[in-house]
């Protein structure tokens, strides 16, 4: 993927339908799949190793990683809400393992049941289990900082408390840490402030990814604020499916077909065919009929003549 400026990595299986009512069939989930890696999508998180009695639309997870795995190129990822969760990604053959840790303590006892000290634990576990593999069949393991701009239980949450989280999860064994926008409280100022924070307790490296919600209207204003500050891996949604149970109102994740324009536009590479993208949307259209759909480019279009400006002046 050295031909990528920014990875582009698609989570409405995962974070997008978990918040629909509705099961959408494993066939229109393999479609979608394979039709958004014939557009270039380099890495998509296919659902999440959870207890499917809370969440049926997840149950099928395991299918769709062995589905996923087979189309060459592509980054398979999965989250995990525990070490039990990840002992069923890793039998799967992930490639990428993320667990979200809430930096709002009372959002992650509402979310995942445990404290920060619990899920400090169950980090640690899942580098274990990982550790215990043959080098080549480890996956990348992240941690996802949950509510790291702000919760709709708690409020605010201080940066401080962030940058701790951070610490002691790549401490505890986490190769990266990512942060979310989980409610939709951020606001480009604070993204830069907290990525700044956070690279300059754990190094650049150890965060290169966000994901952010358009609850808002800010999800592409914070995206490039968190491209200036370095971050090149971007969580998006096809459509904006998603949002949080917990945020009642939230729109869902920034819209994958919007975000790649924008980043095409400023002349950054993704990889992906923004026309072939946007056919994508036919297939939730066709699967979840009654779901909203959002995104400015599938109903405006691409203006014409359009890449003419790339690489002015």
């Amino acid at each position: 993927m050295t031909d990528i400026d920014v990875i582009v990595s698609e989570v409405g299986l995962r974070d997008g339908l978990q918040n629909v009512d509705q099961v959408l069939d494993i066939a229109t989930k393999k479609r979608w799949i394979a039709a958004e890696a014939a557009a270039g999508v380099s890495e998509i998180e296919v659902g999440s190793f959870v207890n499917y009695q809370l969440l049926p639309q997840m149950a099928d997870t395991g299918e769709l990683v062995a589905f996923a795995k087979e189309i060459e190129g592509l980054t398979v990822a999965a989250l995990v809400p525990n070490a039990r969760g990840a002992k069923a990604a890793i039998e799967a053959g992930v490639h990428k393992v993320s667990i979200p840790v809430s930096a709002s303590e009372t959002h992650s006892k509402k979310n995942v049941n445990r404290t920060h000290d619990q899920m400090i634990d169950e980090v640690r576990n899942i580098r274990s289990m990982i550790d215990a593999l043959p080098e080549q069949e480890r996956p990348y393991f992240e941690a996802g900082i949950a509510t790291a701009f702000g919760c709709t239980m708690e409020g605010h949450v201080p940066q401080a408390t962030v940058v701790s989280l951070a610490e002691r999860l790549i401490e505890a064994g986490a190769e990266e840490v990512g942060l979310s926008d989980t409610t939709g409280y951020a606001n480009p100022a604070m993204i830069r402030r907290r990525i700044r924070a956070v690279h300059a307790a754990v190094g650049r490296d150890r965060l290169t990814g966000v994901h952010l919600h358009n609850t808002r209207g800010l999800g592409l204003a914070n995206a490039a604020a968190a491209l200036e500050e370095g971050i090149t891996t971007l969580d998006s949604s096809l459509a904006g499916l998603g949002g949080c149970p917990f945020a009642p109102g939230a729109s869902g994740n920034i819209v994958t077909e919007d975000l790649v324009f924008m980043l095409e536009a400023m002349g950054l590479k993704t990889g992906i065919d923004i026309e072939r993208l946007v056919a994508v949307r036919e297939l939730l259209k066709e699967g979840l009929p009654d779901e909203p759909r959002y995104g400015f480019i599938p109903d405006a279009g691409v203006p014409i003549g359009w890449q003419a400006s790339l690489g002015e002046p």
